[in-house]
Parts: structure tokens; C-alpha cells; sequence
């Protein structure tokens, strides 16, 4: 016999005609949604008021405390006070809101021609430090030594508002360096001069040390001295080769043999060593830089001759490589670390007077006597 079948209410099963277990589910559910998780909930981050409240003092004292780039504009109780209360509550200063009150970036566009090129490590670490102080940050880009990527590297620092230039240029007449003088842009070059341009420049005082080491070299007895110069498009190279002309007719009353290498690189110095010793038997040579004498190394040693026995050898630049070397490299050092962060205050300084007048600061340059140089033979 078949059971007679109950009732069914709407709900479905006969359980929940009593309670309606589905609409309890989603007034539950409906709570949630409404009452977020509290791992969820934002947290308002510290603003400049809460900063200055918590030290005591107008917000825009707190703002010029907290700014790098005023140092000494706030007293030292205060600066100290109000940096205390902004790390006590994690405040962390906005770069963007910054630059829409101030119309600066706090960037400095910084041009080397090339990466490579161990002289450069420490003038952009220097660039770097003097900057941060400051409240500044680099942008850096290489130009390989080309002129026309200078250009284009320029006008995309330009694109981001850099405030201002540093820039060790391709070449001595480049037209981009006057670009931005005509722009009003604030510019230094450092390691380099143009023609015809009236800006700040930071230098090596390269004469001083030249002159010392030539008169090394005449002391030991040397008459035969040649010189393996750089480009002559490059500022240096030109800077010198008077350097080097002007001690050997005064310490040697001779002109040297000149050679110049097409570039910078160690490879360049040994074929340029080699067309120097094809053309005159010298028993000493003065190179540019130091990656110039390590050719000349390669280049000696390929024609069985011996450093300094045979021929003796001096550098420029000081590189950390250079102690190293067997036998290591007399040479010239110069202060590139200071030369930058000479660079970066004058670029700084120009951005806080913009009608100041350009200058060019030489630094000191300073003979490294080594193992690559001894008495001339006979």
C-alpha cells in the first residue's frame, strides 16, 4: 500500500516550513559583507600636521626641517625634535605632492660618456653622495661618446623636469651643452671643457702633475719621451698633450713623439703603442689615462720589450687597477671623488642662484711614482 504523500511548503523540505535556515544564512552573510574584517580596515597614514603637532611646531616649520635640501634654515634642537617625532610615527615624506608645491623635481640629470670608463665610478659616487645630502637623486645615462646619443639621452632627462645638469661631454664644441645654457637649464661639466660656452666647469689641475712626472722621467735620465694622447675632440686629451709638450721642452728641450689613440680603451693603447714604437726608439712614454699605459704594457710586451727595463711607463688618472698591475703604474692621481661632489654643489648652488656667475674649479693633481719606471738605458 503506498503511503499518502505530506504536504511541501514552498521552502522545499518540510524541515524548514518551521525556520527558514536559508534566510538566517544570508542575514548572517549580509553582516559580514557590512562589517569588514579588522585585518582589512585602512589605517591613515601620519601626515606633516601630525608631525608638527607631535614636535611642537608650525607644519611648515616640520615641512623645512624635514626637507634636506634646506639644511641649516631650521635650528638644530628643532630639526632634531621634529625628525624624532616624524620617525616615532612613521611618517614618510611624499617626493610627488613635494614637487607640485615646490615645481622641482629634486633630480639631477648626470651625463658620462662612459660606463666603462673605471675614472667615472668614483665622480659619480661623489655626484651621488653630495646630492642625497642635499635631498637630491640622480638620473644617470651614458653617451658611449657619441654626440648624437648625448642629444638624445639629454632630451629624455629633459622629458622628466630634471632641475638640473651634470654632464662630462662627448665632445669640446657639443651644441646640446649649449642647448641648455640657452635654456637657462642649470648645467656644470665635470672632467670636461666646451668651447665657447660660458659655464661652471670642475676640472683636474692636470699641468701640475703632468709636469712632476716628466721631470720624474728627465731625472732618471730620460730624453726620448713619448706621449700617447687621447682624441682630440675630447677637452682632456688636448689639456694634455699641452701639459705634456710644455714640461718636455722645459725639464727635456725636446718636443716628444706624439702618437694619439682613437679612444679611451686599453685596445686603442696598444695600437697606438705599437705606431709610437714603429716611428721612434723612446725609452720612456706618458699615456693620457691609465687604460691608454695598459695597452702600451700589451703593446711592449708583444715586441719582446720589458717595462720598465726597456721602456719606462706613466698613466693618468690613478685607477684602483693601476697598484695592481705587474709592474704596477706610476702615474697621475686625481681627486675624482672630490670632483664630484664639487660638481654637485655647484649645480645645487647654481639651482638656489640662478644669476650667479659660472666658475671653473681645478683641482689638485699629484705625481704616484711606481714600479713601471727606472733609470733610462743607455
Amino acid at each position: 500500500m503506498v503511503p499518502p504523500c505530506r504536504a511541501v511548503s514552498r521552502t522545499g523540505h518540510p524541515a524548514l516550513r518551521s525556520k527558514p535556515v536559508w534566510q538566517s544564512i544570508v542575514k548572517r552573510s549580509e553582516r559580514c559583507r557590512s562589517s569588514p574584517s579588522p585585518r582589512l580596515r585602512r589605517v591613515d597614514k601620519p601626515t606633516l600636521a601630525d608631525v608638527a603637532r607631535a614636535a611642537g611646531v608650525h607644519p611648515g616649520t616640520a615641512s623645512r626641517a624635514l626637507n634636506p635640501a634646506l639644511v641649516g634654515r631650521i635650528s638644530p634642537e628643532t630639526t632634531a625634535r621634529v625628525q624624532q617625532a616624524a620617525e616615532r610615527l612613521g611618517y614618510v615624506p611624499d617626493p610627488l605632492g613635494r614637487s607640485l608645491r615646490t615645481s622641482r623635481t629634486h633630480t639631477i640629470g648626470v651625463v658620462i660618456p662612459d660606463l666603462g670608463n673605471p675614472v667615472f665610478a668614483p665622480i659619480v659616487r661623489g655626484i651621488e653622495d653630495q646630492l642625497r645630502e642635499r635631498g637630491f637623486e640622480p638620473l644617470l645615462a651614458s653617451t658611449d661618446n657619441s654626440a648624437e646619443r648625448e642629444r638624445d639621452v639629454v632630451g629624455v632627462l629633459r622629458t622628466r623636469r630634471c632641475d638640473g645638469f651634470i654632464v662630462a661631454s662627448a665632445g669640446r664644441g657639443e651644441g646640446v651643452v649649449h642647448d641648455l645654457v640657452d635654456a637657462g637649464v642649470p648645467l656644470v661639466l665635470v672632467n670636461r671643457l666646451v668651447d665657447g660656452v660660458d659655464v661652471s666647469a670642475v676640472v683636474s689641475d692636470d699641468a701640475v702633475g703632468i709636469g712632476a712626472a716628466i721631470e720624474h722621467l728627465a731625472a732618471l735620465g730620460h730624453r726620448r719621451i713619448g706621449h700617447i694622447g687621447g682624441p682630440l675632440q675630447i677637452s682632456v686629451s688636448a689639456t694634455r698633450l699641452a701639459a705634456f709638450t710644455n714640461a718636455v721642452a722645459s725639464d727635456v728641450g725636446g718636443a716628444g713623439v706624439i702618437e694619439h689613440a682613437t679612444d679611451y680603451t686599453i685596445e686603442a693603447g696598444r695600437v697606438a703603442m705599437t705606431a709610437l714604437l714603429a716611428r721612434e726608439q723612446v725609452t720612456a712614454v706618458f699615456a693620457a689615462n691609465d687604460l691608454l699605459a695598459v695597452g702600451g704594457y700589451e703593446a711592449l710586451a708583444a715586441q719582446g720589450l720589458r717595462c720598465p727595463d726597456d721602456v719606462s711607463v706613466v698613466g693618468f688618472n690613478n685607477m684602483e687597477l693601476t697598484a695592481h698591475l705587474n709592474p704596477s703604474l706610476s702615474t697621475v692621481s686625481m681627486p675624482q671623488y672630490e670632483m664630484g661632489r664639487t660638481a654637485a654643489k655647484l649645480v645645487l648652488d647654481r639651482l638656489a642662484e640662478s644669476d650667479g656667475a659660472s666658475q671653473t674649479v681645478a683641482l689638485p693633481t699629484v705625481f704616484v711614482p711606481r714600479a713601471s719606471t727606472c733609470q733610462a738605458r743607455a
